[in-house]
């Protein structure tokens, strides 16, 4: 019985059952802009923070650690081949921000900001602090074009930002819920800029 409800989408949560058929029901396509949008952040960046809070962040932080050479930051600058990922939006410490902008000053680097809503607190807080950095580093173009949005299709308030800075923009599905949103752009964008082939 418990089968059946899950499979036929009936009885309570039968709106966040998206996950149910991931990472199948992704298309190719998709993948296929996330893997490009990914490379060409990649290309230009040193360090890529990734901003979110909860499953917005865990997932794709499992999976880079379990993937990934557990000391690749120790890699000389000059030899590394993929970004150093970083997080951020998931506390409120002003010294983790605070040094985190002091080494970002150092690197090149660019900004995957995740968020359905784009007003919770600790990921919107992060993403004011990085959005001023970056403009400050960079141009404002060019700053726009180190920043990736993943949100909601078409409401909240980092949707209308995006819109209004010109972000290159991928979604969160409705139907599936923070947890199991590393098989969604949530997680495959982080996971293919850190140089993880998603395809694969």
């Amino acid at each position: 019985y418990a089968n059946d409800a899950l499979e036929n989408k009936t009885g309570l949560g039968k709106d966040y059952l998206g996950w149910m058929t991931l990472p199948s029901s992704i298309s190719h396509d998709l993948i296929d802009q996330i893997q490009f949008a990914a490379e060409k952040l990649a290309e230009k960046s040193e360090v890529i923070v990734v901003i979110g809070i909860g499953g917005s962040y865990l997932g794709a932080r499992a999976v880079i650690d379990a993937l990934s050479d557990n000391f690749h930051f120790l890699t000389p600058r000059q030899n590394r081949v993929t970004p150093i990922i970083v997080y951020a939006g998931n506390n409120l410490g002003e010294d983790y921000h605070y040094d985190l902008l002091k080494a970002l000053d150092k690197y090149d680097y660019s900004v995957i900001v995740i968020s359905k809503s784009g007003t919770t607190t600790e990921p919107a807080l992060a993403f004011r602090l990085l959005k001023n950095h970056i403009e400050s580093k960079y141009s404002v173009p060019d700053a726009r074009s180190r920043i990736i949005a993943i949100t909601d299709k078409s409401k909240g308030a980092l949707r209308k930002l995006a819109q209004r800075e010109g972000y290159k923009t991928f979604v969160i599905p409705d139907d599936v819920g923070g947890r199991y949103s590393v098989l969604t752009p949530v997680g495959l964008m982080p996971i293919a800029a850190a140089g993880i082939n998603i395809n694969e």
